[in-house]
């Protein structure tokens, strides 16, 4: 599936059956998934090929969810109709078998960013740390205000562009988990910061900022705010605890 924007698209079919040579640059670490740039006329493509599902969700994907690829697509198009940025998306591919689905890939264009959220949180240093956080508040309050709920609101899912007017845009990635409200409330507006710093002085910063646009006092947000870190903080910790301990029984 291609976006009506996409003119080279036999091109793109083309990185899609080679992406696993030695054809476009690997970019990131590829744990889970692989991305890989390539060169489209003087344009940077960004493709994103997901890990092959288990056995449960290669059948779900097939008849009763969207794939990945495909969330991802048609996420990227309604942020965008709804004026908040995100790479510009051109296509996602879909391979079943007869069992379900194996192979997705999402195709956008690539976006060469300043820094993410996860430079903000370990250089404190970072120039205009403080003030880049203001205006990244200020653009999760404006997600809110659209009914636009992140599920991956994570340090490495938004991307920092400083612009020539020495403003900064912000440009959500990792999309495929998303949910679209009427409106949001107050808890699920707070508990949508949990996952982005466990410190207590950047949650002070932007509890500041997001009270200046909602109506609860700045205490009320913070408390809240803090509340929903500690709780994801504590449940992350717990969970990578009970990983280790099954390695050590493992090993």
């Amino acid at each position: 599936m291609f976006s009506k924007t996409v003119q080279n698209s036999k091109e793109i079919l083309r990185f899609i059956k080679e992406f696993n040579s030695d054809l476009g640059t690997v970019f990131g670490n590829g744990d889970r998934n692989v991305i890989k740039l390539f060169d489209l006329n003087g344009q940077t493509v960004n493709i994103k090929s997901f890990k092959i599902p288990n056995i449960v969700n290669k059948i779900a994907y097939k008849y009763f969810r969207k794939s990945k690829a495909k969330r991802s697509f048609e996420y990227a198009t309604l942020l965008l109709e709804r004026g908040i940025g995100t790479p510009q998306p051109l296509a996602y591919f879909e391979n079943f078998n007869n069992l379900g689905l194996r192979e997705s890939y999402y195709v956008s264009e690539h976006l060469d960013a300043n820094l993410t959220f996860r430079e903000l949180v370990e250089i404190p240093d970072y120039p205009d740390n403080e003030d880049i956080l203001r205006h990244f508040t200020k653009f999760t309050f404006d997600l809110h205000e659209k009914g636009i709920e992140f599920l991956d609101h994570s340090p490495g899912n938004t991307l920092i562009k400083k612009e020539q007017n020495d403003s900064y845009s912000f440009y959500l990635v990792d999309l495929n988990r998303m949910n679209f409200h009427e409106t949001m409330d107050f808890d699920m507006r707070m508990k949508n910061f949990s996952r982005l710093t466990p410190k207590k002085e950047m949650i002070a910063i932007m509890s500041n900022e997001y009270a200046k646009y909602y109506a609860e006092s700045e205490s009320v947000v913070f408390e809240k705010m803090w509340q929903f870190t500690i709780q994801f903080q504590d449940e992350f910790a717990r969970k990578r605890r009970l990983k280790e301990k099954l390695k050590f029984w493992k090993s």
